[in-house]
């Protein structure tokens, strides 16, 4: 099966920013593309603003000026619907309401070809609800593209209810045909990427609502040690706080109230008082010329300890091992497997964020995952205020002498770069389980379309089979909401690991 025919004509209806963008990327693949916007003038305005696009590549040697002019030449805006009658595919990225979509595809279906494609660029409706406006749904797709749809390359290909496979084939490989990524899914809430995005807001929202740390230590955690580009609250900022919102609301939603997918209060807050990030000069953050971007919390440097014991396998953490050392601080192991931790000369002990909490135990400090903990530049330790301020000086000293900056937070279970990552973890492979998606697309999915460094089964691999559902289970008995309950298909992956082990579960 091959994607669209290259002298095939390609509509676009709905001439906003996405609307432009996909125009903009059709017409680079070769295509004559046909512009239509129901506000009269619309589609000649965006015409013009994808030819001034088409100028900026040229000025910047992305493109010949010869390409662009016969690129210029191939865009057309259209005057009404009629004009799109030989268009091979349509594609729709109009207002995010039920009633226009369908209203707008029951008039194509009137006026194109049988063999024309039908695609929505949705994000947060239905693909298959939209599709079930149609005589002929079979011939219709999800195409979900993102902003800015010319630079990223991912693309959801969405398959409905009753979209005929070949259709869906048709519409990945024109995809692949333009130059872009995509990845197949079926028609849930969120599809792939904003279904299994969904934690990386909402657990950094939480562990500032449980006032463990401020967006600004969080946001630094996120990007210095967990190793993503940006951190919640300023990615949320860049997004717009509403548009985010409306997209977790939608979710929620669609789950049925999924208590999984619960909005933020927080950020609930947020949007009721206008503060939607960039775009209004205020969210989590100010953007005013004049305004001081808060410093996160960083401890101040402390003397190293002498040596540490460690006890039992640290599995993730291991990787401190050759940097401990290296820092020239002893390392000594105890014969006797006590857990999986360090004990520090003061007593206390350090441990991987494990889902439990420090005011369970007599003297523990946590410390976060880390993407890589040669490469991380901070660390972040939770303790409660139990916890003696001895072991933490220790525990803080260790880490700066590695040469990381330290944040310490509340007691928060799970941490936060840790917590997120499992709940990402198992989301993906509840979607696995259900059909949503193949690992592989998942992971590529993820790692294109919000820059995650590692896709949710590379990390799984990464950090052991096992190691997701013991934290969710853990954080799940201290919060029995439903929340952090381990999905089945998380529950059957560990267990397998243990039964090939020959251990019980």
């Amino acid at each position: 099966m091959t994607g669209l025919d290259p002298g095939s004509p390609v509509a676009v209806v709905g001439t906003g920013t996405m609307g432009q963008g996909i125009a903009q990327v059709a017409l680079v693949a070769g295509h004559l593309v046909r512009l239509f916007d129901a506000v009269p003038g619309r589609a000649r305005e965006a015409a013009e603003a994808v030819g001034a696009r088409l100028d900026r590549l040229v000025a910047k040697d992305r493109m010949t000026a010869a390409d662009r002019d016969a690129a210029r030449a191939r865009l057309h805006a259209a005057e009404g619907i009629a004009d799109l009658a030989d268009c091979g595919l349509v594609v729709e990225a109009v207002v995010e309401r039920l009633d226009v979509k369908q209203e707008l595809f029951r008039a194509l279906e009137d006026v194109v070809g049988e063999d024309c494609l039908l695609a929505t660029n949705t994000s947060s409706l239905s693909v298959t609800a939209i599709g079930g406006a149609l005589r002929n749904p079979g011939r219709f797709v999800g195409l979900h593209f993102f902003n800015p749809a010319p630079l990223l390359p991912l693309v959801e290909v969405v398959s409905g209810f009753s979209t005929d496979f070949t259709s869906a084939t048709r519409a990945y490989e024109t995809a692949r045909a333009w130059g872009k990524t995509p990845v197949a899914c079926a028609d849930t809430p969120g599809f792939i990427v904003n279904r299994i995005a969904r934690p990386f807001y909402a657990e950094a929202f939480a562990v500032y609502e449980s006032q463990a740390a401020e967006p600004v230590t969080i946001d630094a955690i996120l990007r210095e040690c967990g190793g993503f580009r940006m951190g919640a609250f300023e990615l949320t900022d860049l997004i717009g706080q509403d548009v985010n919102e409306s997209v977790t609301h939608s979710v929620w939603q669609a789950f049925f109230q999924d208590v999984r997918f619960t909005p933020s209060l927080a950020q609930r807050r947020l949007v009721e008082s206008g503060r939607l990030g960039r775009k209004t000069g205020q969210g989590w953050y100010e953007y005013a010329d004049d305004a001081e971007r808060p410093e996160p919390h960083t401890a101040e440097p402390v003397p190293a300890p002498a040596y540490v014991v460690v006890e039992g396998d640290l599995g993730p953490a291991a990787d401190l091992l050759p940097l401990i050392r290296e820092a020239g601080i002893a390392v000594r192991e105890d014969e006797e497997d006590h857990g999986t931790r360090f004990v520090l000369p003061s007593g206390g002990q350090l441990a991987l964020a494990d889902g439990q909490t420090s005011v369970e135990f007599r003297d523990v400090v946590y410390f976060d995952l880390a993407l890589d903990y040669r490469r991380a530049t901070r660390i972040a330790l939770s303790a409660s205020r139990d916890t003696s301020p001895q072991t933490l000086a220790e525990a803080t000293g260790l880490f700066q002498a590695l040469g990381k900056d330290v944040s310490v937070i509340g007691d928060a279970p799970g941490m936060i770069v840790a917590r997120i990552v499992a709940r990402i973890v198992d989301l993906a492979h509840d979607a696995v389980a259900k059909g949503v998606a193949t690992k592989e697309d998942i992971d590529t999915a993820m790692r294109l379309g919000v820059n995650y460094p590692l896709g949710p089964f590379e990390w799984s691999r990464r950090l052991g089979r096992n190691w997701a559902y013991s934290l969710l289970d853990d954080l799940h008995l201290r919060d029995p909401s439903g929340r952090y309950a381990p999905s089945l298909a998380l529950y059957r992956h560990a267990y397998a690991s243990d039964k090939r082990e020959g251990t019980s579960s």
